[in-house]
């Protein structure tokens, strides 16, 4: 496929269409936003709705919410783009919109209920992580343009309905999220690649071993730290998602080919989001937002260690994506087991201080480790397969 966005598949394009695709490329990028405020969205609401202890029960589910969408989006779009043996194409399967969509008119119909949100989170972020990965793999960047809007303004709106302890403030939210579910569920002209079995059992496997680290470990939160520091961990890891967004841009982009202008365009927005991070957290917007899970405790520190784990990613990215244009699908699931075994050792070193910036902190430095090993696995294999290729060549001169 044509990157229009730089890198090697767009350097012979004109200088105007490559500036055009790199300015969608920009929009889509910022789209993201959309997908990460609906964690915050929800929880923010939450705390006008509910009470503590439901309050408590949604923080958690919002990551067990957060997992489910990965390992979907790990059945339906990343095994696909792992494939070294097919065309790696991807839509967006009708079955997961309609349910999404069933669900979200469920949780406008009925009136509040913790329960009821709790089940329908992990359905509904499901099909945005779905929805939004099969926009940007296949650059279908003007229905996600609209999607994007669409989630973002649902949120928006249901936000200010939560600080004016409206019943109704849930409504907009789901209701967007199925607007751009239908959107992004309109047909296109290709089909999806055909999933092959083994390589979809090692993608779900790497990602369910990484996925699950977070809700277990705010689950034991819950349980040890209590409702609050549960609420605080989930809003802290929901508002550094910010940085997540360049971060999955880059990581979707690169599954299907590298290109330097995402690498770039990528770091200089996780940069910007941090930046807008502390200007939140400065002017007290997120304690607005949060209400007393954030204005009573300290939050500056674990806030900049959740951005450092999170802007970390970048480093781990780059080989990831290069290891998986190899189809090292086994490689990369031994890798990812490594990696979820030092970041909950570590993580769980600072919960048994019971201490959320140790917690975090404990996420950076496993984040950082995990980038050397992957950036070592992947100048093993580039090493391998140089000498093999040069072997080949020398039977091919020697016959």
């Amino acid at each position: 496929m044509t990157d229009l966005a730089g890198g090697p598949a767009g350097d012979g394009l004109p200088a105007p269409i490559r500036l055009r695709g790199a300015a969608m490329s920009l929009i889509t990028l910022l789209g993201g936003v959309s997908l990460a405020v609906i964690p915050a969205a929800t929880i923010s609401i939450s705390s006008r709705l509910f009470t503590v202890p439901e309050q408590g029960l949604l923080a958690v589910a919002v990551l067990v919410a957060t997992f489910t969408g990965q390992i979907t989006f790990a059945v339906v779009v990343e095994s696909r783009l792992s494939s070294v043996v097919s065309e790696r194409r991807v839509v967006f399967p009708l079955w997961l919109a309609s349910i999404a969509v069933v669900t979200a008119l469920v949780v406008s119909i009925v009136p509040p209920n913790a329960v009821l949100l709790a089940v329908a989170l992990p359905i509904l972020l499901a099909a945005l992580e779905v929805g939004r990965g099969v926009s940007v793999a296949e650059r279908l960047d003007r229905r996600e343009i609209a999607a994007s809007i669409a989630v973002g303004a649902g949120a928006l709106i249901g936000v200010l309905a939560g600080f004016a302890s409206l019943q109704w403030a849930l409504i907009p939210l789901v209701l967007g999220i199925a607007f751009a579910t239908c959107v992004r569920s309109l047909p296109v002209q290709h089909r999806a690649s055909r999933p092959h079995p083994a390589v979809m059992g090692w993608v779900i496997a790497d990602t369910a071993i990484t996925g699950v680290v977070y809700p277990l470990l705010n689950s034991m939160i819950l349980a040890f730290l209590g409702s609050a520091d549960a609420v605080l961990f989930a809003s802290i890891a929901t508002v550094s998602g910010l940085l997540a967004i360049p971060l999955n841009f880059m990581r979707l982009r690169l599954l299907k080919e590298h290109s330097r202008a995402d690498v770039v365009l990528s770091a200089a927005s996780v940069l910007a989001a941090v930046v807008a991070l502390l200007v939140l957290e400065f002017t007290g917007i997120f304690g607005f937002l949060f209400g007393t899970a954030w204005t009573g405790s300290a939050t500056l520190l674990p806030l900049l260690l959740a951005c450092g784990w999170r802007a970390a990613s970048l480093a781990t990215t780059l080989p990831f994506t290069s290891l998986r244009r190899m189809g090292e699908v086994r490689l990369l699931t031994g890798l990812r087991a490594i990696s979820s075994a030092l970041t909950f050792a570590l993580a769980a070193l600072g919960l048994a201080l019971q201490s959320l910036p140790t917690v975090f902190f404990g996420l950076l430095l496993a984040e950082l480790l995990s980038a050397f090993f992957y950036e070592v696995a992947r100048r093993r294999r580039a090493a391998a397969s140089h000498r093999e290729t040069t072997t080949l060549d020398a039977d091919a001169e020697d016959a």
